[in-house]
């Protein structure tokens, strides 16, 4: 009795074997997921190093950072954010060693910048660093560029005789 082969060969219209539309040969294409995006987040935010964080998911250097350029940029900031978005739910369910921590992190994160809005929070002492700031930006010496985008928005009085003499011509 003849076996049947687990295997089924695919033949095209001359009688040939179909082969695959692309040999895949060399080493697989590295595929980004939410793991290894969290995974590389955490590890920059513990502040290790390109070099180690790619050793120990077993990739290249260059791979890392064509991958996870956000990650490795701003992991830190991402860990953060969760961490706080963890410590206001867990706030919000009543949680009071979370609003210990809350209060704790706000605390450390220090008072806002003050808004540059005129109106807005003035006093005498805000009054006088204006001042010395109009002299500050009196005294600056202009670049080269920056006369140039000067020069470039004014314009000049006779604007309009530019165009009648052009007119003149045709």
């Amino acid at each position: 009795m003849s076996e049947i082969s687990s295997e089924a060969k695919i033949f095209d219209l001359f009688g040939k074997e179909v082969e695959p539309i692309r040999d895949r040969r060399g080493r697989p294409s590295f595929k980004k997921d939410k793991a290894n995006q969290d995974f590389v987040m955490v590890r920059v935010a513990a502040g290790w190093t390109h070099k180690r964080i790619s050793e120990d998911m077993g990739i290249d250097e260059k791979t890392l950072r064509k991958h996870f350029s956000r990650e490795l940029e701003m992991g830190a900031v991402f860990v953060d954010g969760l961490i706080l978005d963890v410590l206001m739910k867990r706030v919000r369910d009543g949680h009071t060693p979370s609003i210990k921590e809350l209060r704790a992190r706000l605390q450390e994160a220090g008072p806002q910048a003050p808004r540059n809005r005129p109106g807005h929070g003035k006093n005498e002492a805000d009054d006088e660093s204006e001042e010395d700031a109009d002299v500050a930006e009196v005294a600056a010496p202009v670049g080269k560029k920056e006369q140039r985008i000067q020069d470039a928005q004014m314009i000049p009085e006779d604007y309009g005789d530019i165009f009648e003499r052009m007119n003149r011509r045709h």
